[in-house]
């Protein structure tokens, strides 16, 4: 069973950077389109950040609460999507998680903690 496996999280300041990665626990072949997710205690799950096509023409769409700070790109592999976090907020704590988008429901890995806060 194939799950995205998600790294980089951490305990930062606000106005602090961190960068997510996302590996596949197995073989998948690259998908068209790859989204971060992230939940915070008590809401639903929300996706911040889609990544489409490839090669000639990307294509990016944020949430607005996102938009300007976080940047969404695709690994080397162009398998999974990375996310840089620019100007953390401490509303931005949350477990981020990538996934296809749609999501996948056998994909959805643990997730990576971020936390903002002084």
């Amino acid at each position: 069973q194939v799950q995205f496996v998600e790294s980089g999280g951490g305990l930062v300041q606000p106005g602090g950077s961190l960068r997510l990665s996302c590996a596949a626990s197995g073989s998948i072949s690259r998908p068209s389109v790859m989204g971060w997710y992230r939940q915070a205690p008590g809401e639903q799950r929300e996706l911040v950040a889609v990544i489409t096509g490839g090669g000639g023409v990307t294509n990016y769409a944020y949430a607005e609460s996102v938009k300007g700070r976080f940047a969404i790109s695709r690994d080397n592999l162009e398998k999974t999507a990375l996310l840089q976090m620019n100007s953390l907020k401490p509303e931005d704590t949350a477990v981020y998680y990538c996934n296809t988008a749609p999501p996948r429901n056998d994909y959805w890995g643990q997730g990576t903690q971020v936390t903002v806060s002084s």
